[in-house]
């Protein structure tokens, strides 16, 4: 593996982008490949895969990693297709990209920006990647999207839950379909108040990174405004693995609601501590305690086991759904790997297929046109009902799933219940909450 952790896989490329603040060599500027940086040859298109192969979110990378894996085999016309098949779209018929092979290189972001910015640059420079999806991590997404916006190259963002991806910090040359923060708090709280009551107290464990900071911020405004007071919010290191001294003093903070602010390993850990404390059987205020996991997955609930039994969060997608679209990639997933995908694999799927579509329809590798056709473009059949691809900040609205712990689980899978699917009218809001620029995209020429 080289410095920058990248593993190379298929036909590689060589040399560097026409990106901003990348040494090209002359041969390899955009001005030569049609206007746009790393246009792919007649034969074959090279795909980045950056996600964390290491780290506290290296569960989620790894499965992130068996669905880009599994989406190239059906572009490339292996398989059973997938969701080739179910797509709204119907423009991807497994002849890989405008006819081209799919081919990938993948690069470890060890949940760090500064790492993911290496592997991704080293992919770009070195490997000719046209496009860079992946990610566990939005301190890394916003890193990535950035480093691809001044490379000229499209940057399909994987797991990454803060409002700022698509924010404060959104680019024209990145794309989001996973839900955000405002999404989950604007769909957990009238299942919180159903309940739970209105009048609660609650204390966040918050991950000190933005995806922490956005998502602490949106449960609390959507509970306060509900009528529960925050009595405490207590930043957490994303590289902690023992909660016990950060959970200690909850039950005598006066409150009755611990919220888990934690993501993957993380939040297998600090659920732990809880229970280990007490906090599930334990009463404040007249009431009895409880907890709330914000954002919720299904590789999270098998590393916390009986533990998340009852703790209501949201989902951006669950494998048990029985659309036509999230059965044929629960199957496609599950015959390949034995196990069904979690809301990672899903969306980096997805992703990979929306990518392969859009140049599809646009005719062209160049960024600005795969963007163009990406804006405002409606679609179904991928798992999450009829979906839009908003223009103005590139993040997808799709209905949005509350989840608990299953009671009683039939198999070691079976651990989410789904409660309830929040219509996507109920978590839009403007474009211009967040603030941020989307700026004009870069085709690196």
């Amino acid at each position: 593996m080289s410095k920058t952790n990248v593993t190379r896989r298929g036909v590689l490329k060589t040399g560097a982008v026409a990106g901003a603040g990348l040494a090209l060599p002359t041969y390899l500027a955009a001005g030569g490949h049609s206007g746009f940086a790393n246009a792919p040859g007649d034969s074959s298109v090279t795909l980045g895969f950056n996600v964390p192969q290491t780290g506290p979110y290296a569960d989620e990378g790894a499965d992130e990693l068996r669905a880009y894996e599994l989406a190239v085999e059906h572009l490339n016309g292996g398989g059973d297709g997938g969701m080739l098949s179910t797509f709204s779209s119907q423009e991807l018929s497994g002849n890989g990209i405008l006819g081209r092979k799919v081919e990938y290189v993948t690069g470890d972001t060890q949940t760090k920006p500064d790492a993911a910015r290496a592997s991704a640059r080293s992919m770009i420079e070195k490997d000719g990647a046209i496009m860079i999806t992946g990610g566990s991590s939005s301190g890394v997404a916003v890193a990535v999207q950035a480093l691809c916006q001044e490379a000229g190259i499209i940057f399909m963002a994987g797991l990454t839950h803060s409002n700022d991806t698509t924010g404060k910090d959104k680019k024209a040359n990145g794309f989001r379909h996973f839900f955000n923060s405002y999404m989950s708090g604007a769909a957990l709280a009238p299942i919180l108040a159903a309940n739970y009551g209105t009048s609660r107290k609650a204390y966040h464990l918050t991950a000190d990174y933005n995806w922490g900071y956005t998502t602490e911020e949106a449960v609390r405004t959507s509970t306060e405004a509900m009528g529960w007071e925050t009595v405490a919010a207590v930043k957490t290191p994303l590289a902690q693995t023992d909660f016990s001294s950060y959970v200690a003093p909850v039950l005598n903070s006066g409150a009755d609601v611990l919220v888990l602010n934690h993501y993957g390993g993380n939040m297998v850990n600090s659920l732990t501590s809880a229970v280990q404390f007490g906090l599930r059987t334990a009463q404040a205020n007249g009431q009895d305690f409880q907890i709330v996991v914000p954002l919720y997955s299904r590789l999270m609930a098998k590393g916390a086991g009986a533990n998340v039994k009852g703790i209501f969060g949201s989902t951006n997608w669950h494998w048990s759904l029985p659309d036509a679209g999230s059965q044929a990639f629960t199957r496609s997933f599950g015959t390949k790997y034995g196990f069904p995908p979690s809301q990672a694999a899903h969306t980096c799927y997805v992703q990979t297929l929306l990518y392969a579509d859009a140049v599809t329809r646009a005719g062209s590798f160049n960024p600005c046109a795969v963007g163009e056709a990406l804006e405002g473009f409606q679609f179904d059949g991928l798992g999450n009902g009829p979906t839009l691809y908003r223009a103005e900040d590139h993040q997808c609205f799709k209905d949005v799933l509350v989840v608990k712990g299953k009671e009683n689980p039939d198999n070691e899978f079976d651990l989410l219940e789904i409660v309830e699917v929040t219509p996507a009218a109920q978590v839009t809001y403007d474009a211009s909450i967040f603030g941020g620029e989307l700026g004009s995209c870069n085709p690196g020429a």
